[in-house]
C-alpha cells in the first residue's frame, strides 16, 4: 500500500506577506480634517489681520477723522457707551471722548511695538547670521552676551532706561527692541547654522563668492522665512509690555492717550464706570489676540513648507 505525499509547490507570491489589514479607509477622512483645520486656521487668521488693518489704519488716519481732541475736555462725565452718538464709546471722567482716546492711543502702542519689533528683527537677525556662519569666537561672544541680556529682567531694564532717559515713544521703541533682539539672534543663529553647510553654500564658496555675497544671497533668505513669523509674536508681546509700562506710569506721560494710560487712568472708577477699563482694553485685547493668531497661522505655514 504506497502512501502518496503531496509536495506544495512555492507559488509566485510565496514569501510575500499577507497584509493583515486591509487599505485604511482613514486617509481621504484625515485629509478632509486636515483641509478643515487650515481652513479654520486661515479663517481666524483673516480675522486678525482685518482687525489689525482696521486698528492701523484707524491709527494712521486719525488726525483726518472726525473726532474730537483726545485732550478735549467736555461737560458729560462718565459717560456709558452708545447713549450718544456724538460720543460713541462714552466719555471719561473728565469728559473726553473714549473713541478718540482710543484711537489716537492706538498710535503710541502700535508705533512702539511695530518700531521695537523692527529694531529687534534687524539687530537680532544681522547678529545671529553673523554667529551662527563664522561660530568660534563669534558664536563665544553671541552666547556671552545673548544669555546675560536674557538673564537680565527686562522689567528692571527698562525702568532703568525710561529713568535715565525722558519717556517718549523713541525710549520705549529702543527699550522695548533691546529686550526682544536676542530672541530674533537665537532664531537665526540656529537656522543660520542648519544652512551654512548646504551644498548651495559650498557651491557659492567653490566660485569664489565673497563671504558678504554668501551671507546676503545664500543663506538670508533662507532664514527670513521663520524669522518674520516669528515677528508678529514678538510684536504682541511688545504691545503688552508697552502697555504694562504705561499701566505703570512709566510710558508716554499724560495727556497723550495710550491704552496701559487709559486702564490705569480708569481703575479708580472701575466699579463705578467699568467702561473707562474694558473700553481700552477690548482694543488692547483683540489687538494681541490677532497678532497673535496670525503669529500662529505663519508658524503652520512655515511647519509645512519646511516639511516638503
Amino acid at each position: 500500500m504506497s502512501t502518496t505525499t503531496e509536495v506544495a509547490v512555492p507559488g509566485p507570491d510565496a514569501g510575500k506577506r499577507d497584509d493583515p489589514s486591509p487599505p485604511s479607509a482613514e486617509s481621504p477622512v484625515r485629509a478632509t480634517k486636515s483641509r478643515r483645520r487650515r481652513r479654520g486656521r486661515n479663517a481666524v487668521a483673516a480675522f486678525g489681520a482685518a482687525w489689525l488693518v482696521l486698528i492701523a489704519g484707524a491709527a494712521i488716519l486719525a488726525p483726518v477723522l472726525p473726532l474730537p481732541a483726545p485732550d478735549q475736555v467736555g461737560d458729560q462725565y462718565s459717560l456709558a457707551p452708545f447713549r450718544t452718538m456724538t460720543h460713541l464709546l462714552g466719555t471719561d471722567q473728565l469728559g473726553r471722548d473714549q473713541l478718540s482716546r482710543v484711537v489716537f492711543g492706538a498710535q503710541v502702542s502700535l508705533a512702539v511695538a511695530v518700531g521695537a519689533t523692527l529694531l529687534a528683527l534687524t539687530v537680532g537677525t544681522a547678529v545671529g547670521l553673523a554667529a551662527g556662519y563664522f561660530r568660534g569666537v563669534t558664536d563665544v561672544v553671541f552666547d556671552i552676551t545673548t544669555n546675560t541680556t536674557l538673564a537680565f529682567p527686562p522689567l528692571i531694564l527698562l525702568v532703568a532706561l525710561v529713568a535715565v532717559m525722558q519717556p517718549s515713544v523713541t525710549t520705549l521703541t529702543l527699550g522695548l527692541g533691546i529686550v526682544g533682539a536676542p530672541t530674533f539672534a537665537r532664531i537665526a543663529r540656529a537656522n543660520a547654522i542648519s544652512f551654512a553647510g548646504r551644498e548651495f553654500v559650498t557651491a557659492s564658496k567653490s566660485l569664489g563668492s565673497s563671504t558678504f555675497r554668501i551671507l546676503r544671497r545664500e543663506i538670508l533668505p533662507n532664514i527670513l522665512l521663520p524669522v518674520f513669523s516669528f515677528a508678529t509674536v514678538v510684536a504682541a508681546s511688545l504691545v503688552v509690555a508697552e502697555g504694562s509700562l504705561s499701566f505703570l506710569g512709566l510710558g508716554i506721560p499724560p495727556p497723550t492717550p495710550s491704552w496701559g494710560g487709559m486702564i490705569a487712568a480708569g481703575r479708580e472708577s472701575l466699579y463705578d464706570h467699568p467702561p473707562l477699563v474694558l473700553v481700552p482694553g477690548l482694543f488692547f485685547f483683540l489687538t494681541v489676540l490677532s497678532l497673535n493668531l496670525i503669529g500662529d497661522w505663519a508658524r503652520d505655514r512655515v511647519g509645512r513648507e519646511s516639511s516638503l
